[in-house]
């Protein structure tokens, strides 16, 4: 008796079930045995490189993700427990996978949709640490698998943990922390119930929840934080009374412009750059969850931008750049930079990569010079302008600023008053390669170019501001060199030290000559070009800086704590700062003296008022004249340099 049709069908049918259902199982048993779970210190718990200033607060982050992870005891239990009333209720009793949602998935697949369906929270995870987000039947097996295996390796705690440090909540936030900071502007321990009942409502779909995309967002947003409370309190994780109480929390505007954003931009790139410079690759930087602790100090970091702030010409040409950079004496830390007013503008560090003629900065390096010689402040020169000497048989015309004459007037004073037509001879006596020597020994790089001519000492080499401030560090350490540095500490995600600075000081001059350079430049604050940085009322010396057809400005100075310079320049050296501010000529003792006094203010209040040694009143060799051009038998061709 032949089967009857239905009977041939069921029949078929059941084999074909089976065989499609041993070939199921074969596929996940293959699966199973060949997909690894990749290495969770990678991905799963890689995060963001944390910069940090000096005392370990943080100045901002790198990395492709905005994600720091925290352990789960820091997220409070209303905000565990809302996620779990939002994603998966029944997570620490469910299995790694939900076939109700498997079954969904394909149902949705083979009707030509998205794949798509209940995920359990450890699938959730699997999905986002370790896939892609490519939505095809491979993944999705793969995706099964690892959950598996996530399950039979993890506590249901470190899954949670995991899940929540790397979901995304929209706003460039991956992990509770970073979401907590994006949306109501602190750390995941400070949320409130109504707080982490919105981070589980927006998770699920940030594009259609968060209020920043659209207007209707907000009524979306508040139905689905109904149903996030509605479902805590189902579970009894809050009362009725705290349900009735709970109402949509107001939520910040997104953090725009990212952490490059502003003068704060520049320290972070300084310190990538740095980094690269150490031996730490991009990899480690994106997802190795490094702890960064520069050198920077906050507060001084604070002054240098209120200084330029508020002392800054409020109109001036759009090339008009600002350089600041301070460092410690003695040990080369750079506790304070200001590269710039946005980095997202221009990513050019005005204080470590552009330059400018140097203008009077660098007379004491002739000083130096001059004292290591055994010229002292005391020997007297003539300091009429204009002057003409005879350099190798040509005339070389020398002028004051303003064309001022001073008559007879001591080494000191003529430092006080940056006496152009005092300095000149004395670099010539010295000799103008020893200038050039001296300024190497305090910290000019030889990158930054200097012809040994008599010009020297009237700083036509366009060093960078940083440059300045760390050879004006050596003066305020008596004499020891310091080379620059920005990173103190670089740790590991596990705490593990993987760098320490090791800074090094080298006496390059003799605690006498710095004794007398301060006492000199202590006179250009007391009664000499720098007089604006009296106002610091503590011991301070400096030097004011103005080149050659005033296209730079420069005052740099410094307390036993503290070296800093601060330059004005544009992007085309051949532009004039006259006019800008109101004033006719823009010199060192103007706006730069009065953003460094404003900065020193703020970076040192606290701090004890230290005193200079006292003067060692170095003497012993007579100034010797170079020889005047005799201009009864030719006519000169020089032009003055008109620098302070």
């Amino acid at each position: 008796m032949r089967p009857s049709p239905l009977r041939l069908i069921i029949r078929w049918g059941l084999l074909l079930f089976g065989f499609f259902a041993l070939a199921g199982l074969a596929t996940l048993l293959f699966a199973y045995f060949t997909v690894k779970i990749p290495d969770p210190n990678q991905f799963t718990t890689g995060q963001a490189t944390i910069i940090q200033y000096a005392d370990g607060s943080e100045i901002g982050r790198l990395g492709a993700q905005n994600r720091v992870s925290v352990p789960l005891a820091k997220m409070p239990i209303e905000l565990r427990r809302a996620v779990l009333a939002a994603e998966n209720k029944s997570f620490y009793t469910d299995h790694a996978i939900s076939p109700t949602g498997i079954l969904r998935a394909v149902y949705y697949n083979l009707r030509g949709g998205s794949l798509q369906g209940g995920s359990t929270i450890t699938q959730q995870y699997a999905k986002t640490a370790f896939l892609t987000p490519e939505r095809t039947i491979k993944r999705k097996v793969k995706e099964l698998v690892i959950s598996i295996k996530l399950e039979n390796t993890l506590s249901k705690d470190q899954i949670l943990e995991n899940y929540l440090n790397t979901i995304y909540f929209g706003r460039g936030a991956y992990g509770v922390e970073a979401a907590a900071r994006q949306y109501f502007g602190r750390d995941v321990d400070q949320l409130t119930l109504s707080q982490s009942a919105v981070l589980a409502s927006v998770l699920r779909s940030p594009g259609y929840y968060d209020p920043q995309y659209g207007s209707g967002n907000k009524k979306r947003l508040a139905g689905r934080f109904d149903y996030v409370i509605k479902n805590m309190v189902s579970s009894k994780w809050i009362t009725p009374a705290q349900a009735a109480k709970a109402k949509v929390p107001t939520i910040k505007d997104p953090i725009t412009g990212g952490e490059f954003a502003g003068p704060t931009g520049y320290l972070l790139m300084t310190i990538k750059s740095e980094l690269a410079k150490l031996g730490f690759t991009e990899d480690q930087l994106l997802v190795g969850g490094l702890r960064v602790k520069t050198t920077f100090e906050r507060d001084a970091q604070q002054a240098a931008v209120d200084a330029v702030d508020s002392q800054a010409p409020k109109k001036a040409p759009a090339d008009l750049h600002i350089g600041l950079a301070s460092v410690r004496p003695g040990t080369g830390e750079v506790v304070a930079m200001y590269g710039g007013k946005d980095y997202l503008v221009r990513q050019l560090n005005d204080a470590t990569q552009g330059i400018a003629m140097a203008g009077s900065t660098f007379k004491p390096f002739a000083l130096i010079a001059g004292l290591e010689a055994g010229i002292g402040l005391d020997t007297v020169w003539n300091g009429d302008s204009p002057q003409i000497y005879d350099v190798d048989g040509k005339p070389y015309e020398v002028g004051n600023y303003g064309n001022k004459s001073f008559g007879e007037i001591t080494l000191l004073k003529a430092t006080a008053n940056s006496v152009n037509t005092v300095y000149v001879p004395l670099g010539i006596q010295v000799g103008p390669d020893k200038v050039v020597e001296v300024a190497r020994r305090a910290g000019i790089p030889t990158s930054v170019a200097m012809m040994p001519t008599p010009s020297v000492v009237l700083g036509p080499a366009s060093p960078h501001v940083l440059d300045v401030a760390a050879a004006y560090a050596t003066f305020a350490a008596q004499g020891v060199y310091a080379k620059p540095y920005f990173i103190s500490t670089v740790s590991g995600r596990n705490g593990g030290v993987l760098f320490e600075a090791k800074p090094q000081g080298e006496q390059v001059f003799s605690a006498d000559v710095m004794a007398d350079v301060t006492t000199a430049l202590q006179a250009v604050v007391k009664v000499g070009s720098g007089f604006e940085a009296k106002k610091l009322k503590r011991p301070a010396a400096g030097k004011t800086g103005t080149s050659q057809e005033n296209a730079s400005a420069w005052f740099s100075g410094f307390t036993p704590q503290l070296a800093t310079s601060v330059s004005f320049f544009r992007d085309d050296a051949t532009k004039t700062l006259h006019g800008i501010g109101g004033l006719t000529s823009v010199t060192g003792g103007s706006f730069p003296a009065r953003i460094w006094t404003k900065y020193m203010l703020g970076a040192l209040k606290g701090q004890p008022v230290l005193q200079f040694p006292e003067p060692a009143k170095i003497t012993g060799t007579e100034p010797v004249l170079p020889q005047m051009y005799d201009t009864t038998e030719s006519s000169t061709a020089a032009v003055v340099q008109a620098v302070r």
